[in-house]
């Protein structure tokens, strides 16, 4: 009888410090040539993907203070893979809440540096240069605190473009978009009700506090199949914020003499909202979205919620190749955007952007509104949103539109909300409830007489 190979334990079957440490400098490289974080973690071992994306995550949380400070540092540029490294070893030691004590960190970054041929002649420069900062730290902080870069760890252009749109909140807007987001979930209401999920969770071990109307926002993240539920469909992970889309649609429509609804997603995937919707109502809704890979992610999520819908690969800024002619009673615009009311779940994005993507994509969102607009019936309400904080993606494209249509008219709607809250714990006044991130809401009915 052949004998079973003996279990290792826990401590052998976490991988140390110094492996994760060069699995994130991986993902930064990638990152740095212009990958989203998705993208870069998929260059990591599966095994080394978690603990790579937490320190990755803290990394970009502090890339605009670690690109000032390490000029500061050294005088002639490293190799790349040397240089990532160090960056990794850098933003990490910024930390004000540190992963890691210094010299824990310090000694994992050598044996990293160590342990791979193309970096190990630089370990003692590596461990040079992160002690240095910490001798220095102050003085080397203060040093690079008039970087707007620095001091708020976005871009300079994206920095003033806030000052300019929002001038009473931007600073708060900054903070919050550097501290992680919590985990937030909507709960299937037609397979149970959020207290049942919350105490079936609660038994479990997993607390949670109740949010908006539908959702739960856990006391501490975890793995989402893991959770209790998942597989059957009785809830969906989906930020707070994203969770007014589908009443705000629905609510307030007029009923309908015979029939259901028809209702149109124009940019559903990856199909939070979509499903939000046939959550809430009977409807008919067709779904659609450009990428037929994003497409089969919203047909997925449907199918584990057990909810139907009609999902279309189709460009919703060309009608004439998929509309039937039958014109739609409510349609959701959730329109392609900068994405900057996410940072704090999407760190990469402020570096991935472009000053000039902000123009590019209100021209894109424009189009949207002017090809879809005429698909809404006469009474009909059409929803856009963003998940931006420029003005040029919110207020100032609504403005533009309703200047444009006189058919249109804006109806009570939230506006710009702020990611998160106040550095002192209070919610910025516009935010409805205390934790989300940032969108742009505008609700449009079409005029019946004009």
């Amino acid at each position: 009888m052949t004998q079973a190979p003996p279990k290792q334990n826990a401590a052998a079957q976490t991988p140390a410090l110094w492996q994760q440490l060069r699995a994130c400098a991986v993902a930064l490289r990638a990152v740095r040539q212009g990958r989203n974080h998705a993208q870069a973690l998929a260059l990591v071992e599966p095994r080394l993907r978690a603990g790579a994306q937490a320190l990755l995550f803290a990394v970009l949380r502090q890339w605009g203070r670690t690109m000032a400070l390490k000029p500061l540092l050294v005088t002639r540029a490293p190799q790349p893979v040397v240089d990532d490294l160090l960056c990794v070893g850098l933003a990490l030691a910024l930390q004000q809440d540190a992963m890691y004590p210094m010299h824990t960190l310090v000694n994992q970054l050598v044996e990293a540096a160590k342990r791979d041929p193309s970096t190990r002649a630089q370990a003692a420069f590596i461990n040079a240069c992160i002690r240095r900062f910490d001798r220095e730290r102050q003085a080397l902080i203060q040093a690079t605190d008039e970087q707007a870069s620095a001091r708020w760890n976005h871009p300079n252009w994206w920095v003033k473009a806030l000052q300019q749109d929002h001038s009473q909140h931007w600073q708060a807007v900054l903070l919050a978009s550097q501290k992680a987001a919590p985990m937030a979930v909507r709960v299937n209401q037609r397979q149970l009700n959020r207290e049942q999920l919350q105490n079936t969770w609660q038994q479990l071990g997993v607390g949670s506090d109740p949010c908006g109307e539908y959702g739960l926002i856990l006391h501490r993240a975890s793995h989402v199949q893991s959770l209790a539920g998942f597989d059957k469909g009785w809830f969906s992970v989906q930020d707070p914020g994203a969770q007014l889309a589908a009443p705000l649609l629905l609510n307030g429509l007029s009923p309908l003499a015979s029939g259901r609804w028809r209702v149109l997603d124009a940019c559903a995937a990856p199909g939070g909202k979509t499903a939000h919707l046939l959550e809430l109502a009977d409807i008919d809704l067709l779904a659609i979205d450009v990428d037929e890979n994003r497409c089969q992610r919203v047909r997925d999520n449907l199918q584990r919620l057990q909810l139907q819908a009609t999902v279309t690969c189709a460009d919703a800024a060309q009608p004439q190749t998929w509309w039937d002619q039958q014109q739609f009673d409510a349609i959701l615009l959730d329109a392609p955007c900068t994405a900057s009311g996410i940072v704090r779940r999407h760190p990469d994005i402020p570096w991935l952007r472009r000053e000039s993507d902000v123009a590019g994509l209100a021209a894109q969102q424009q189009k949207l509104l002017k090809a879809l607009w005429p698909l809404l019936a006469a009474g009909g309400r059409l929803l856009y949103c963003t998940c931006s904080l420029f003005k040029m993606e919110g207020e100032d494209q609504i403005q533009s539109f309703l200047a444009n249509n006189s058919d249109a008219q804006l109806l009570p709607s939230p506006g710009q909300l702020w990611p998160g809250m106040t550095v002192n714990g209070a919610t910025v006044s516009d935010n409805l409830f205390g934790e989300h991130d940032g969108f742009f809401y505008a609700l449009l009915e079409k005029q019946k007489d004009v």
